[in-house]
């Protein structure tokens, strides 16, 4: 089975493919058969998400898989939250992103700077599929006060892993999936992968009989 893979962020892709490595399934994305990003015009992780996939699946006529995550800080009322990726403003910068983050929070102290980042991964079998596989991820943290580090993309740099001391950005990929948000995510997934398979292959086409 081929399942297309509704985002068009290279971190999020690489981080993605690594994770499903070992997936039943081969893993396409959506640039590679023509398929250019949706807007994302819902109000929750789970809205986006779900408009990401159907798009792709609606374009591709494969099933699909997308995710929406985002950081949620406390001293910010949620924000950035759905507007993560666009906290700047468009085209989308990381580096700006956190800038902004930074300076939201300046004067903030560390015991009040708590945050996480949280996932949803959604895989149906196509755009009107009325049971999708629905699967939620949070990695807690706090925000530094300035960055550190240079791995991953986003707001690695300045969220801190306060178990290990480390911002994500500092840790390894290996690391770092075993305790992100979308790595706990897709592990929700994988437990309810193979009723979804089930119902996939019960609901695919078959021939007519002779």
């Amino acid at each position: 089975m081929r399942i297309v893979l509704a985002s068009g962020n290279a971190g999020k892709l690489a981080e993605l493919r690594a994770l499903l490595a070992d997936a039943p399934f081969e893993v396409v994305a959506q640039r590679d058969l023509g398929v250019d990003d949706v807007p994302e015009t819902g109000l929750t992780f789970v809205e986006n998400a779900l408009i990401k996939a159907r798009h792709a699946a609606a374009c591709t006529g494969l099933p699909a898989l997308a995710d929406d995550s985002g950081l949620v800080v406390d001293a910010l009322g949620g924000a950035p939250g759905l507007y993560s990726a666009r906290y700047a403003g468009t085209p989308t910068d990381d580096a700006a992103n956190n800038a902004r983050l930074l300076a939201a929070l300046a004067g903030v102290p560390s015991q009040d700077r708590g945050a996480r980042f949280h996932a949803v991964v959604v895989l149906l079998r196509d755009p009107a599929d009325p049971q999708p596989l629905v699967a939620e991820g949070s990695w807690e943290g706090t925000i530094t006060i300035a960055p550190r580090g240079t791995n991953g993309f986003g707001y690695n740099p300045v969220f801190l892993d306060q178990e290990l001391g480390l911002t994500a950005a500092e840790m390894s990929p290996a690391h770092k999936a075993g305790r992100s948000h979308r790595s706990r995510a897709l592990a929700q997934l994988r437990a309810g992968l193979p009723a979804w398979l089930a119902r996939a292959h019960a609901s695919a086409p078959r021939p007519c009989p002779p």
